[in-house]
């Protein structure tokens, strides 16, 4: 029963984070996803000083507020300040970060918080967190039932707002054309996101998320050249290796969201040489032919 456990809680980050992960790639944004898990620490300790509580309310709330931060610092050294983008970013995600770690250090005996549990993760204790009611009912881990709320709400928040999310992405100046405010959906995206990172910090930590949010999106926009079918494909990676990833850390008796990332990792390669459109191997065996192809055109042509 744990191995479905934490089985079911990687294919429900995987879910989340390879959805959001589709749009931040085709924005190319894929390094906000980086930021803001890194970025969201100092709001989970800000939260904890303010509360008291390790609560998930308390810790979304602040670890939310400080991912719209994040994407707002970013927005506005890159726009306001001319800085690079990818410069933006990364000013941003590790001022925030280390203010976090500054927090972690200087309030040690306060929070029950640490480095470890924050970049790593531990995704085997999640059987161990059971929603108990006063009856003594148990209702499974509490993770769980935290990501399936999050996922619905990412479904529902790319259902409804499928049109406005792609116009913005593949077009932006056609979307405000038509009246789309792009800035509000941009950071609705990124709100997304935040959400997301803070709901998986505990079970699987930053480094994982930031795999699913960039590794299955990145292994699907290599194996179609269409959306939704990038979308359904990134989502079947993320569950794939969730799936691949538990059963090989029992096998070598290691970390679990290590085997997972790895896995991904994995999948990503093997688009990268086999991919019927992109894959390097592939295209190889088509460019001789259609280079003959060119030739004997030319000669005929002559």
């Amino acid at each position: 029963m744990n191995a479905f456990w934490i089985i079911l809680t990687g294919s429900l980050v995987a879910t989340c984070c390879s959805l959001l992960g589709c749009y931040l790639i085709l924005r190319r944004m894929a390094m906000v996803g980086d930021a803001i898990s890194h970025a969201v620490l100092p709001g989970i300790v800000i939260a904890f000083l303010l509360t008291g509580s390790r609560d998930t309310v308390p810790m979304l709330i602040g670890a939310g507020l400080l991912g719209v931060l994040t994407t707002l610092l970013i927005e506005f050294f890159h726009r306001y300040a001319r800085v690079q983008a990818d410069a933006s970013i990364g000013v941003t995600f590790t001022w925030l970060f280390a203010i976090g770690i500054i927090l972690l250090s200087v309030f040690a005996g306060q929070v029950d918080l640490d480095q470890d549990c924050v970049l790593y993760g531990e995704i085997a204790y999640v059987p161990l967190d059971l929603w108990i009611t006063e009856n003594g009912l148990s209702f499974g881990p509490r993770t769980v039932w935290t990501l399936g709320v999050v996922a619905l709400l990412i479904l529902l928040f790319i259902v409804l707002g499928y049109k406005e999310l792609f116009l913005t992405a593949f077009d932006p100046g056609y979307a405000a054309a038509i009246g789309i405010s792009t800035s509000a959906w941009y950071y609705a995206l990124m709100t997304a996101v935040s959400l997301t990172t803070v709901a998986s910090f505990e079970s699987v930590g930053a480094i994982l998320v930031v795999a699913l949010l960039v590794g299955p999106p990145a292994t699907a926009y290599l194996l179609t050249d269409n959306f939704k079918t990038m979308l359904v494909l990134s989502v079947l990676a993320g569950i794939l290796a969730s799936f691949a990833g538990y059963y090989l850390a029992v096998w070598m008796d290691g970390s679990i969201a290590g085997a997972i990332a790895t896995f991904i990792g994995f999948e990503f390669l093997l688009a990268f040489l086999f991919s019927p459109a992109r894959g390097i191997l592939l295209r190889r065996k088509v460019q001789p032919v259609n280079i003959n192809q060119a030739d004997s055109v030319s000669k005929t042509l002559s």
